[in-house]
């Protein structure tokens, strides 16, 4: 399931995206008809892995590869709206890295339409999750 449309801009910290699938009627996270507020968070993350796996293509080295990682925790998450499917612009995701090592990162996050808030908080992704899994 791939919710995000466009990377806008990125850098080593930093990843600006785009959505309009918050309006299909098909939406894959839709319950009862109705698309919930707290849906954002995997539009941050699905966010948080595209930068990982940007930072690894670019990174320069050949054997770079995006680590396997998972949502760890969410801490100071404010939310703005009830709901996405009743939003008319398209959703502007933005994650900031703003600490991490190679097993785990930290990112803040805001979901916006247009000038509207929709959607905050921070993040703990762990990452090399694939090597921590117990056989």
């Amino acid at each position: 399931m791939c919710l995000l449309d466009e990377v806008l801009s990125w850098d080593s910290r930093h990843i600006r995206c785009r959505s309009a699938s918050h309006r299909r009627v098909d939406h894959p996270l839709r319950a009862h008809g109705h698309l919930g507020i707290a849906c954002g968070i995997e539009y941050v993350a699905q966010a948080m892995a595209v930068h990982g796996a940007i930072g690894a293509e670019h990174s320069g080295s050949t054997a770079a590869k995006a680590e396997v990682g998972f949502l760890a925790g969410l801490r100071d998450v404010r939310m703005h709206a009830a709901r996405l499917d009743d939003i008319e612009s398209d959703l502007m995701c933005e994650v900031l890295r703003v600490a991490g090592d190679a097993s785990s990162a930290i990112y803040t996050f805001s979901l916006d339409a247009g000038q509207r808030p929709l959607l905050s908080g921070r993040a703990t992704v762990v990452l090399n999750a694939q090597r921590r899994m117990i056989p």
